[in-house]
């Protein structure tokens, strides 16, 4: 039986990015150096296929440090810790790694560099999620500010309209921000951004290659997790860049194959914490369907690599 063509655009990058290949190294290495099991607080990337790969090597994933065992290795995740944990670790004598993304300590750094400059932060981010919470508990309560949308900054209540400041979590929306950005500029003229964009160059570069093949496709999939915030702005980015039919799978499996028949050209993406062995089996469970020609839609080369820290790294 014939099947029916299928052109596959894949949208570069896709993918992990350095921060989520930093983290999952730091714990294939902490297991190599101290064997199992070694705790992760909270998922050390958000992507099931990740986390149980680890598990299956000997990482034990627990949600507060009070589930862990003194006299065993913590890793912090990614998406950083409030200064909190660290400071019960240390307190507990406990032996443990931070594998918060450097690009996310770039934000902790610049909330307090602001703080002890007087300024109160604004933090544009997702309530409850890991990152927001990390970067505000690196400060006092009261100190940080969380607003979501362009909405929220008119029921702002600030110290001094005239010393502020505002951070991002680094895997949002970059047109969204804008909005919320433009907001927090509009009512308070005064308020100081980043130097650089908190946004992280992979969440860029992946929203801006997602952009560059919504136009050229009937459907776009990202393959994800529901709680990876860069993968979910992905499926937005991508139906806000006019393709209809934008949807997150974690795997293969999760195709719907009924919602995409008929369809003549469609693009794949992958979120920062999305292995690149799962693009490959949504490629194959496609070519057992459709006659499949690939054609990869490039918008950046990212060579970023971050360094594991110094108590993981075998001497020279």
């Amino acid at each position: 039986m014939t099947k029916p063509p299928l052109k596959l655009y894949l949208a570069a990058p896709r993918g992990f990015c350095a921060g989520v290949d930093r983290a999952i190294k730091i714990v294939e290495m902490a297991l190599e150096k101290w064997g199992a099991p070694v705790y992760v607080r909270h998922e050390i990337v958000h992507n099931r296929f990740v986390v149980d790969g680890l598990r299956d090597k000997g990482a034990v994933f627990v949600e507060e440090l009070d589930d862990c065992p003194p006299d065993r290795p913590v890793i912090f995740s990614a998406h950083g810790v409030p200064k909190s944990v660290p400071a019960e670790a240390e307190r507990r004598r406990m032996v443990f790694v931070d594998a918060t993304c450097p690009l996310v300590s770039k934000v902790h750094i610049e909330a307090e560099r602001h703080a002890e400059e007087g300024l109160q932060i604004v933090m544009i981010g997702h309530a409850g999620h890991p990152e927001t919470v990390g970067t505000m508990g690196q400060l006092p309560d009261g100190d940080v500010l969380l607003v979501e949308t362009a909405s929220d900054v008119a029921g702002l209540q600030v110290r001094d309209p005239d010393q502020l400041a505002y951070v991002t979590q680094t895997t949002l929306s970059i047109d969204d921000t804008a909005g919320v950005v433009a907001a927090l500029q509009a009512r308070f003229p005064a308020i100081v951004g980043p130097h650089k964009e908190d946004i992280c160059y992979a969440t860029t570069n992946r929203q801006e290659a997602v952009k560059a093949m919504a136009p050229l496709v009937d459907a776009i999939l990202v393959i994800g997790a529901p709680n990876s915030s860069n993968s979910r702005r992905l499926v937005e980015v991508g139906a806000k860049a006019g393709c209809s039919y934008s949807q997150l799978v974690q795997r293969a499996d999760d195709i719907d194959w009924r919602a995409i028949k008929g369809v003549h050209s469609l693009g794949i993406t992958a979120g920062a914490s999305a292995p690149e062995v799962l693009v490959r089996e949504v490629i194959d469970a496609f070519s057992e369907h459709y006659d499949v020609t690939v054609e990869q839609i490039e918008t950046a080369v990212e060579q970023i690599e971050f360094k594991v820290p110094r108590v993981l790294r075998k001497p020279a």
